[in-house]
């Protein structure tokens, strides 16, 4: 016959205490660290960015920020959606059709670029200069190093300084207004084989910030339109007083 022991054996008192004690102890340490992962998510929550909800493409300019440098943007002209909001960011990607300067319809996608069919947009990109030279510099003190020597005549006046193989901008062309070189200096590729047409690249500092502005190469024939837009644009892009 069995039957409980009344009087159980001191050790194993003890052993069944320092359990108890311990399953006293493990529900306050317990409860103090699920407060703690509590307390820890909610301020990260609260400090992890959140971008505003991007705007719609028909709503009014934003005022964006580039480097210290404000900017007035149609939302419509922004390729990248998540740029689509006002304030500071690092870079902006635009386009604007041709030769209207009006926002695309963002639905509608780019002729393409191929020789001898036209191509009816122009990109812009906006970006911190980050310490590199102006435009007119480089024309100056770093694109002679890898000239070529001959000039050659391009359409309208323009005159054509292929650069060396093997250079940096090797496949290029320096291409500007021999009569007032500094208000129009372009990097050009040149038509390839096939389906690759040459594009023209044209850069404009204005504060910390370096404006640059792609069109086909073949739009040369009508640069001087070319680059009136670039200026009408560019104004356009100032706020108000600024």
């Amino acid at each position: 016959m069995s039957y409980s022991d009344p009087y159980p054996h001191p050790q194993h008192a003890r052993e069944r205490d320092r359990r108890a004690a311990r399953n006293l102890l493990a529900l306050p340490i317990a409860l103090f660290f699920g407060f703690v992962l509590l307390a820890l998510a909610y301020v990260a929550y609260v400090l992890w960015p959140r971008w505003p909800a991007p705007v719609a493409d028909g709503a009014p300019s934003l005022p964006i920020t580039v480097a210290g440098v404000t900017f007035n943007v149609p939302p419509a002209a922004i390729r990248v959606a998540m740029q689509r909001r006002a304030g500071p960011q690092q870079r902006l990607d635009l386009a604007y059709l041709w030769p209207s300067l009006a926002p695309p319809d963002p639905k509608t996608l780019p002729a393409p670029t191929v020789p001898g069919q036209a191509f009816d947009r122009m990109f812009v990109t906006i970006t911190n200069a980050d310490g590199a030279l102006p435009p007119v510099e480089r024309f100056k003190t770093i694109y002679p190093r890898y000239l070529e020597l001959q000039i050659i005549s391009g359409p309208d006046g323009l005159a054509v300084r292929p650069f060396r193989d093997g250079s940096p901008y090797q496949g290029e062309d320096l291409i500007y207004d021999p009569a007032a070189p500094e208000p129009f200096i372009l990097r050009c590729s040149r038509d390839g084989s096939g389906q690759t047409a040459g594009i023209c690249l044209y850069d404009r500092r204005m504060g910390a910030a370096d404006i640059t502005v792609r069109f086909p190469r073949s739009w040369l024939s009508e640069w001087r339109n070319v680059s009136r837009a670039i200026d009408k644009l560019v104004a356009g892009m100032k706020p108000s007083g600024g």
